[in-house]
């Protein structure tokens, strides 16, 4: 099962490491540990049960505990899965954003750099 660990906002990196680290070191039975952009704050654990978790981020700098509940892969698969680049934007569309101090404005599209994923 997969579990939600919280951690502080930022940090998700290097707390993911620092687990990782600690899971090696002191033989934790811990299948994977993954840090996501989509998820700000938390860490997610596959591990087979909550216990093993809890001995984890016991005493773990940075970490504000576990979620209650648990999920399976197939609950998490939106975030697991690698999300497909926009290959229907070309250069001269017309656009509207949707983040960032611009949102809700519309604008064309002067560039597309589908290496970077950036419109």
């Amino acid at each position: 099962m997969i579990y939600a660990v919280r951690t502080i906002a930022g940090q998700e990196k290097n707390v993911a490491e620092f687990l990782a680290s600690k899971a090696e070191k002191e033989k934790i039975d811990v299948y994977s540990i993954l840090a996501t952009e989509d998820l700000k704050g938390y860490v997610l654990v596959e591990a087979p049960n909550r216990g093993i978790v809890e001995e984890l981020v016991r005493r773990t700098y940075k970490v504000k505990g576990i979620v209650p509940g648990e999920a399976s892969v197939e609950e998490l698969d939106h975030i697991l899965s690698p999300h497909k680049i926009i290959d229907n934007i070309e250069k001269g569309d017309i656009v509207e954003l949707i983040a960032g101090p611009f949102k809700g404005e519309r604008g064309r599209v002067i560039r597309v750099d589908k290496n970077k994923e950036e419109v």
